[in-house]
């Protein structure tokens, strides 16, 4: 998302560069909170955001596993109080946390917002909203590229659907961006705020407003 100067010479500019996961919830309700505080200061700065990628599982298979299994698996008896604990937040959005469908390889989602950033700048921050709308609200798999390719279409992403078809394109840059903002992180959803100010997880509305106010200075 780039929010370019709009003749308002006395305005700040804030450059987020956030490292997350598509099939991270947290990363999706820090994006909430972080659009609340953008809202919230665009009269005092202008914004550019950019969306870097990170794996909680780089060995997760491209074909999708069931969402319900996977996460039963991996976390045991505390899934049913994260699943509660989750849907309430997204209440709080106005939104259904769902946890039908598949779960899986990000690879390919990373490639597609990699790809939107260099293509369409303007149109990655809405791309992220969507793809997480996408898979934690309606059931879709992340790892689907009729989902990504619809995706990118219904935003007016020219190419897209092509990109996506060679498994090749995109895989090389996603690996270099995650040598340079993420490797030495162990967890997300990362913020690095003018290149100085650094958050880590879900923050609320008044923790970003603060971090603006100090990368700003």
């Amino acid at each position: 998302m780039a929010e370019s100067a709009s003749g308002n010479v006395s305005k700040k500019f804030i450059e987020i560069d956030i490292s997350s996961d598509t099939v991270c919830p947290w990363c999706f309700v820090g994006k909430k909170n972080l659009d609340k505080a953008i809202d919230a200061s665009k009269d005092q700065y202008n914004f550019e955001i950019r969306w870097h990628p990170f794996f909680l599982d780089a060995s997760a298979p491209k074909e999708g596993v069931n969402k319900n299994d996977f996460y039963r698996q991996k976390f045991g008896s505390r899934v049913e109080g994260m699943f509660r604990r989750m849907s309430e937040i997204f209440k709080g959005f106005g939104l259904e946390y769902d946890t039908s469908g598949l779960t899986g390889n990000t690879l390919d989602s990373h490639r597609l917002i990699h790809y939107t950033g260099k293509q369409a700048p303007d149109k990655q921050h809405s791309l992220v909203e969507e793809l997480c709308l996408g898979y934690f609200t309606q059931g879709k798999y992340i790892g689907d590229r009729d989902f990504l390719a619809e995706t990118a279409k219904k935003l007016g992403i020219d190419g897209a659907e092509v990109f996506l078809s060679d498994p090749s394109n995109g895989t090389a840059e996603v690996k270099e961006e995650l040598e340079k903002y993420s490797k030495n992180i162990t967890g997300v959803p990362h913020y690095t705020i003018n290149g100085k100010v650094k958050l880590s997880g879900a923050q609320p509305l008044e923790t970003f407003q603060s971090a603006f106010e100090a990368a700003s200075s």
